[in-house]
């Protein structure tokens, strides 16, 4: 991944360190819209959907001057369909350095000029989905063609120089004996990879979550492969520790502790507040501190390990520390 200039990379710290301190989000998913392209196997939005009641462009900075994060995750859905997805980034900017903003997509709408034009308006991370190196991707996102259009078009952006795009990858039984192929796909593209976990919780399925000794032992062969790959230049972007989470998550059959609705939290395309976007508790955004306090010391839900998650799950200092280094532009 690309270094953030020093400016940008001191302004995510102060945020994020405030916002820790202040028991306030560091980070803030906003699900612009519940329609998507696709219908993948392993999530509970597919498919079009009512959007008539997704928030305005102009509704976010409301959002964004109330919970004033550090890091924003723009979702659905799937994003690209809203056809002022431009203008959302826009808003949700404000033409300043903080937020860092993260697109997450299949990028089944993906153009190099819609993908210039986000970039403008202030995307700095583009995560993308890919659960197969192959054609079995569109099987697994029921999308014929999805793969074939990534194929050509992930590498030809990559070789603009921007380096910053994320393949993202969500670890199932389905796929966990491909981790290291799909880490090759991504270097042959030219462009970075992060891990996540699959939750049985979002659909209510453990059919693909990892729960035999064969799969596990396939995961750790994987997992230990990977860290053997990391060169110090962050191309997987998962730092070790998040890893071997990762592993421990699948182990225990879940991870517990969860700080949803404190370190984190989703905002609907509708504009409510929820902890996550597999828990379902409704809060407007004057209730943002109440739900901290009711929600979050509660919460006894381990049945996730997403990557919002991952990255928060750990102490402040450690935060800091393995990303420092790797990402901004400073020297851990």
């Amino acid at each position: 991944m690309n270094r953030l200039p020093l400016a940008t990379s001191l302004g995510i710290i102060a945020r994020g360190t405030a916002n820790w301190v202040a028991s306030r989000p560091v980070v803030v998913s906003f699900e612009v819209t519940d329609s998507c392209t696709c219908w993948c196997r392993h999530c509970d939005h597919g498919g079009p959907r009512d959007r008539s009641k997704d928030l305005k462009p102009a509704d976010y900075r409301r959002y964004m001057e109330a919970l004033r994060p550090a890091v924003v995750q723009v979702s659905g859905g799937e994003p690209l369909l809203r056809p002022d997805i431009v203008e959302v980034v826009r808003s949700i900017k404000g033409g300043r350095r903080v937020p860092y903003v993260i697109l997450v997509s299949n990028w089944s709408e993906m153009t190099e000029k819609q993908y210039l034009a986000l970039r403008a308006a202030g995307i700095n991370q583009f995560s993308v989905s890919l659960d197969f190196p192959d054609r079995r991707h569109d099987d697994f996102r029921q999308l014929d063609g999805l793969y074939d259009h990534l194929e050509a078009l992930i590498p030809r952006l990559a070789r603009l120089g921007h380096d910053d795009i994320v393949l993202n990858t969500c670890i199932t039984r389905r796929n966990v004996d491909q981790v290291n192929r799909i880490a090759n796909k991504a270097r042959e593209w030219g462009v970075n990879i992060s891990f996540s976990a699959y939750s049985p919780r979002r659909i209510g399925d453990r059919r693909y979550f990892l729960n035999t000794p064969e799969q596990l032992d396939t995961l750790r062969r994987e997992l230990e492969g990977l860290k053997r790959r990391m060169d110090g230049t962050r191309w997987i972007v998962n730092s070790r520790t998040t890893l071997d989470a990762t592993r421990q998550y699948f182990e225990n059959g879940g991870m517990a502790h969860c700080k949803a609705g404190l370190r984190f939290l989703v905002v609907t395309s509708d504009g409510a507040l929820q902890p996550c976007s597999m828990k379902f508790d409704r809060y407007a955004l004057e209730d943002r501190a109440r739900m901290a306090r009711e929600f979050t010391p509660a919460n006894t839900c381990d049945e996730c390990y997403v990557s919002i998650r991952s990255y928060l799950d750990k102490p402040f200092l450690q935060l800091l520390r393995e990303n420092v280094g790797a990402f901004l532009g400073l020297r851990s």
